[in-house]
């Protein structure tokens, strides 16, 4: 009857050390930890987590969202947790499925988190819909227009090697390769 800890975090500029030291003085014996996207739900170290768990066991996070970012994919894990008579705990939500009240608040807060993603989603498509409205041109700044790329195919012609067009350019070799590629020079 161990208690094991799952600890992510979304990219790698992103610390882990809050999560653990929680899970630690929770005193989970192993703590799985990952930097990846909560969004893709096939996370190596989750799935390792997931299959280190046996019946007795309990899961701890510090956060719902830490695990999933939707209601359902929760839920579908708390079932198989329910199944597999593993517990699972939220410090910072103070739930513990293992008793009734924890798995309403676990419910009602999962069902809010996925409500509060989908209205951020709605609002970033809405401001990305009003920039582009205004002529504000979104993502990287294009480096190679068709102008740039005639040039680099004329300079490779007269006989430039492809780290010269790369530092005349301040491109890198892909860059260089695609303009000649897209001006069918390869």
């Amino acid at each position: 009857m161990a208690r094991v800890g799952y600890a992510r975090v979304s990219s790698s500029g992103q610390k882990l050390d809050v999560q653990i030291d929680k899970l630690k003085q929770d005193g989970c014996e192993r703590i799985f930890t990952e930097k990846w996207s909560g969004l893709d739900q096939t996370r190596p170290e989750l799935k390792n987590c997931l299959d280190y768990l046996r019946e007795g066991d309990t899961l701890v996070v510090t956060r719902l969202d830490r695990l999933a970012r939707s209601a359902t994919h929760l839920g579908q894990m708390v079932a198989m947790f329910e199944s597999q008579k593993i517990g699972f705990v939220v410090l910072d939500q103070q739930i513990n499925t293992a008793a009734p009240m924890g798995k309403f608040m676990f419910h009602m807060l999962a069902a809010f988190a996925e409500f509060e993603w989908h209205i951020r989603k709605e609002r970033q498509a809405d401001g990305i819909a009003k920039a582009k409205q205004k002529g504000i041109q979104l993502g990287r700044k294009v480096k190679i227009t068709p102008e740039v790329s005639k040039a680099i195919q004329q300079d490779r012609l007269s006989g430039l090697k492809i780290a010269q067009l790369m530092n005349h350019y301040q491109l890198s070799k892909a860059s260089v390769y695609r303009a000649l590629r897209d001006n069918e020079m390869l």
